[in-house]
């Protein structure tokens, strides 16, 4: 109650000395997400960067808060919307990104009004810490922003089922969110899921080639596969297909694996050795139902790389859309290849999955690229960009198992972490006049 009496501008001008707070510790702030997570200096410094920018919009979304006025059809009536807080947030984030997918959620939240408990994953808890300590000392009252550390099958699950719960938001993978709707579905709160992808890559005839191949590469092996939107699929025009793939072979082979700390590391190490077995795993499934490799495949253990999680960046080549390693989310450095005869075969690939995060169609075609976004079934579509690059003031989210419909960041987030309430106000004289009566 005291934290959504605060006027929302107020709520926004603590959100601003987060951003600012953030800002002025960056180079502390990368540092530990760079030992923490693994990613390399420069993914870090992006993440950190959205993490204050997402503090910044939400600063400016405390002037705001937006409902509706609206003429009624009675005479003498006022009519009109105004946006209420919805209580306390579950908020639940993944170690992949650990300090802005707590600001996509935790930031929207409170310039609603919301309170809100944070459970950061069990790999990156350090982050989550000085996030919070930040958040103090830019005036965030107590109680209002709290952190418990923990398991995700006892912190998480006890968090989820308490019942003074009145929101959940998750990030993570599809098998756990899909858990987590089923608790809450009984109670009928409300519940943000935003789980795997399977993201494709359309290349069609016309794409300018080597820019695709950039473009895809950056995609599927930046932080090291390790993020929801990574690029996992690529389906390539048949007439392209050779030339895409030796080019991409000869990318992908070139870069360096290595710490994160490093500045000439392209590819950072998993986050733990479950990961890198599960990566490994699905190789030798790939193989077993006929996909070859085309380039890496192998976990790196020799000199530098015995001391970490490290595997190879990695082309799979005669996959077949059936084939699991098409069809479930890795979350690590490999990359299916897959071939199109036209457009419409093309669309049909991309569409082939489950998940609908983020896609991306190369083209110099205005047309054809008009009808790919049109017809990709992807949350976030890109056009001649990597599956990647979403912006703090665009809503983010999927369709199918990538999602259950919400949106967070942007307007997204507002309407989320918000609720509505509708408002009548008669005064008509007729209406003062029986109020008098009934009075007296």
């Amino acid at each position: 109650p005291t934290w959504s009496a605060v006027r929302a501008p107020a709520r926004g001008r603590i959100l601003q000395r987060i951003g600012q707070l953030i800002e002025s510790n960056k180079d502390a702030l990368v540092a530990l997400v760079v030992r923490e997570m693994g990613k390399t200096i420069k993914e870090a410094t992006g993440e950190v960067q959205a993490a204050a920018d997402m503090a910044f919009f939400n600063a400016g979304e405390g002037r705001r808060l937006y409902g509706v006025t609206t003429q009624s059809e009675l005479v003498d009536r006022n009519a009109e919307t105004r946006r209420v807080p919805l209580g306390v947030c579950a908020l639940i984030t993944p170690w992949n990104a650990p300090l802005s997918s707590i600001a996509w959620k935790a930031f929207p939240a409170l310039v609603c009004g919301d309170t809100a408990v944070i459970k950061p994953s069990e790999d990156s808890p350090a982050t989550a810490d000085a996030l919070m300590r930040l958040a103090q000392e830019a005036g965030v009252p107590p109680g209002v922003l709290n952190l418990v550390q923990g398991l995700g099958e006892e912190a998480g699950e006890a968090l989820v089922r308490n019942p003074g719960i009145d929101l959940v938001s998750f990030t993570g993978s599809t098998e756990v969110g899909t858990h987590i709707n089923q608790i809450c579905a009984p109670r009928r709160i409300r519940v943000s899921l935003e789980m795997g992808g399977k993201n494709g890559v359309l290349v069609l005839s016309d794409a300018n080639l080597d820019h695709a191949v950039n473009c895809v590469v950056s995609g599927a092996y930046s932080m090291a596969g390790q993020r929801c939107a990574t690029t996992s699929r690529v389906i390539v025009h048949e007439s392209l297909a050779d030339e895409f793939t030796k080019r991409l072979v000869a990318k992908a082979a070139a870069l360096k694996v290595g710490p994160g700390t490093q500045p000439d590391t392209m590819v950072c190490p998993i986050v733990n050795r479950s990961q890198l077995q599960r990566v490994a795993g699905y190789i030798e499934i790939a193989e077993r139902e006929g996909a070859r490799i085309a380039c890496g495949g192998h976990v790196l253990e020799q000199g530098e790389y015995a001391k970490g999680c490290f595997f190879e960046p990695t082309i799979l080549v005669d996959v077949r859309p059936e084939m699991r390693i098409a069809q479930e989310e890795i979350f690590g450095p490999v990359l299916s290849v897959m071939t199109c005869r036209d457009f419409e075969h093309g669309i049909e690939l991309i569409n082939g999955t489950n998940y609908g995060l983020t896609a991306s169609v190369f083209t110099r075609d205005v047309s054809a690229a008009m009808r790919a976004l049109e017809r990709i079934h992807a949350g976030v579509v890109y056009v001649n960009a990597p599956t990647f690059g979403s912006e703090v003031h665009m809503p983010f989210g999927g369709y199918g198992l990538s999602g259950n419909g919400h949106r967070e960041a942007g307007m997204g987030g507002i309407d989320m972490f918000s609720e509505w309430k509708t408002i009548y106000v008669d005064y008509s004289d007729q209406m003062q006049s029986t109020l008098l009566k009934d009075k007296k």
